[in-house]
C-alpha cells in the first residue's frame, strides 16, 4: 500500500478554523456563561488568519493521496468562504447580545461549518466532498435553531434537518451508484473510466449522476429542491441566514466545477439537458415567487434561488468561459448577499423581527448610510451597472451565448428583468415612502457591522468598475484546472 501524502499546508485554512473553533468552545466551557466579545474577536481573527493562509497557499500536486486539490479554484473558494465567515461574525457583532446568540458555541459552529465547506470545495474524491458537506450541514442545522426560545427558529431547524437528511441520502446513494459503475469515487479515476467504458447504455451511472444532482441541487436551492429555503431563511438568526445564503453555494458550485467539468465531462450530453432545465426552472420560479413576498428575508431567499439558477447557466455553458462565469459570479453574489442581510440585521421590530419589507420605508432618510448601502446591494442583485452584479451576469450569459445556448441566455435575461421590479421596490420604499407610524427599532451600526457593510459596498463598486483583476484571477484558476487534473492523473 502506497504511503499517504500528508501536506498540512494544503488544508491550513481548515486547520486554523477548526483549531480556533475548538479553542472557543474550551474557553466558553471554562466561563460557564456567555462568551462575550472576546470569543467573537478570537473567531474573527481566526477567519482573518484563514484568509491569509488561503492567499499564501501554493498550488501543487494533490494532497492526502490525491483526495484534496491544491489549485486556483481551491484558493479562490477558501478565501471566499473564510471571508464569508468573517462577514458573518461582523454582522453578528451588531446584534448578538440583544438577540441572544452571543455564545462561544455559536461562533465555533460558524468556523466548523466553514471548515467543512472548504473541505468540500477542495475535494477531489466524492467521499471527501460528502464528508465536507456533512460537517458543514450539521453545523448549520444547529445554527438555524440557535434562537431556541423562538418557535420560528426551531421550525426552521427541523425543516432544514429533515429535508437535508433526505438530500444527503440522495447524494450518498448517487455516489454509491457512480462507484458501482466506474469502480472509483476519485474524480480522476472516474474520468479515466468513462473514457474507457463509455456512458451510453450505463443506467447505473446515469442514475448516480441524477441522484447526485438532486442532493447537491438541494444545497444550492435549485428548483424543485428549494422548498426549505424561504422558511429556513426567515426563521434562522439573520447573520446565520446570510451565512447559509453565501457559503454553501460557493462550496457546492466549486465542487460541481470539478465533478461535472472534469470527472463527469465525458457524460456531458447526458447531464447537460437535465442541468439546462434545472437552470430554467430555478431562474423563472425564483424570480416570479419573489414578486409577491412581503418579508425581506423571504424575498432574499427567493432571490438566492434565482441567483443559483444564473450560476447553473454558467455550468451548462461549460468550457473555460462557463467556469470563469461561475467563479466570478460567486464572488459578486457573496459580497452582495452578505451585505444585504447585514442591513436586514440592523432593522428590528419586536413583533415581527423587523424583516417585513414595509419596515424599510424611509430608511434612506432616517439612516442615510445604511439606506445607500442597501440601494447598492439591490442594484447589484438586479444587475444594474456600474455594480459588479451587471458584470457577473454579463459573463454568465455571454458564456451561454458563445457556447450555443442562446435560448437559455434569453430566458435568463428575461428572468433577470423580472427581478428588477422587486429589487427596485425596496429602493422606492426606502427613498419615496414615509416611515411607518410604528417605526421599527434600528440597531446602532457599530464599528464591526459598519466595516462589514463598507467592505461589501467597496467590493461591489470596485468589481463593477474595474473587473480586470478578479477576471484574470478566475481565468487563471479555470484554465489551470485541467493541467492540475493532468498532474493528478499522472500521480495516481
Amino acid at each position: 500500500m502506497p504511503a499517504v501524502s500528508v501536506n498540512w499546508m494544503a488544508i491550513l485554512p481548515e486547520v486554523i478554523l477548526a483549531g480556533v473553533g475548538a479553542l472557543a468552545l474550551l474557553i466558553t466551557a471554562g466561563r460557564r456563561g456567555r462568551a462575550g466579545g472576546g470569543i467573537l474577536a478570537l473567531c474573527a481573527l481566526g477567519a482573518v488568519a484563514a484568509i491569509a493562509a488561503g492567499f499564501l497557499m501554493k498550488t501543487g500536486a494533490p494532497a492526502f493521496s490525491g483526495s484534496v486539490a491544491v489549485d486556483g479554484i481551491t484558493r479562490i473558494a477558501v478565501v471566499l468562504l473564510a471571508f464569508s465567515a468573517l462577514m458573518t461574525l461582523l454582522i453578528t457583532a451588531g446584534y448578538a447580545s440583544r438577540w441572544e446568540v452571543e455564545s462561544g458555541e455559536y461562533f465555533a459552529l460558524i468556523l466548523f461549518a466553514t471548515a467543512g465547506m472548504m473541505a468540500m470545495a477542495s475535494g477531489l474524491d466524492l467521499v471527501t466532498i460528502f464528508i465536507g458537506l456533512e460537517v458543514a450541514s450539521i453545523s448549520q442545522y444547529i445554527l438555524a435553531a440557535f434562537r431556541w426560545h423562538e418557535a420560528r427558529s426551531n421550525e426552521a431547524s427541523v425543516k432544514y434537518l429533515l429535508l437535508g437528511a433526505f438530500a444527503s441520502a440522495f447524494l450518498l446513494y448517487g455516489i454509491a451508484l457512480t462507484y458501482g459503475a466506474t469502480g472509483s469515487t476519485h474524480l480522476v479515476q472516474i474520468a479515466a473510466s468513462l473514457k474507457t467504458v463509455g456512458v451510453l447504455g450505463n443506467p447505473l451511472l446515469l442514475a448516480g449522476i441524477g441522484l447526485m444532482l438532486v442532493g447537491l441541487g438541494f444545497k444550492v436551492s435549485a428548483v424543485p429542491f428549494h422548498m426549505w429555503t424561504p422558511d429556513v431563511y426567515e426563521g434562522a438568526p439573520t447573520a446565520v441566514t446570510a451565512f447559509m445564503a453565501a457559503g454553501p453555494k460557493v462550496a457546492v458550485f466549486a465542487a460541481l466545477l470539478r465533478i461535472l467539468g472534469f470527472g463527469l465531462d465525458a457524460a456531458r450530453p447526458e447531464w447537460m439537458m437535465l442541468l439546462w432545465w434545472l437552470a430554467v426552472l430555478t431562474m423563472v420560479f425564483g424570480n416570479i415567487l419573489a414578486l409577491v413576498q412581503k418579508d425581506m428575508k423571504r424575498l432574499l431567499a427567493y432571490s438566492a434561488i434565482a441567483h443559483a439558477g444564473y450560476v447553473l447557466v454558467a455550468l451548462v455553458a461549460g468550457a473555460d468561459l462557463g467556469g470563469i462565469g461561475v467563479l466570478y459570479y460567486l464572488v459578486v453574489y457573496s459580497l452582495t448577499t452578505l451585505g444585504s442581510f447585514g442591513v436586514v440585521a440592523l432593522v428590528k421590530k419586536e413583533d415581527d423581527g423587523g424583516t417585513a419589507i414595509e419596515n424599510f420605508a424611509g430608511l434612506g432618510w432616517s439612516r442615510p448610510w445604511v439606506g445607500l448601502a442597501m440601494a447598492i446591494f439591490m442594484f447589484s442583485l438586479a444587475g444594474i451597472p456600474p455594480t459588479a452584479g451587471f458584470i457577473g451576469k454579463f459573463y454568465i450569459f455571454g458564456a451561454a451565448v458563445q457556447q450555443g445556448h442562446v435560448w437559455l441566455a434569453v430566458i435568463g435575461v428575461m428572468a433577470s428583468l423580472v427581478s428588477v421590479y422587486y429589487y427596485l421596490r425596496v429602493v422606492v420604499l426606502m427613498y419615496m415612502r414615509p416611515a411607518p407610524s410604528e417605526a421599527p427599532f434600528l440597531i446602532p451600526a457599530n464599528a464591526a457591522i459598519t466595516v462589514a457593510l463598507g467592505l461589501a459596498v467597496i467590493g461591489i463598486l470596485f468589481l463593477g468598475i474595474y473587473p480586470g483583476p478578479l477576471y484574470d484571477t478566475v481565468h487563471h484558476a479555470v484554465t489551470g484546472m485541467r493541467d492540475f487534473m493532468g498532474t493528478a492523473a499522472a500521480g495516481m
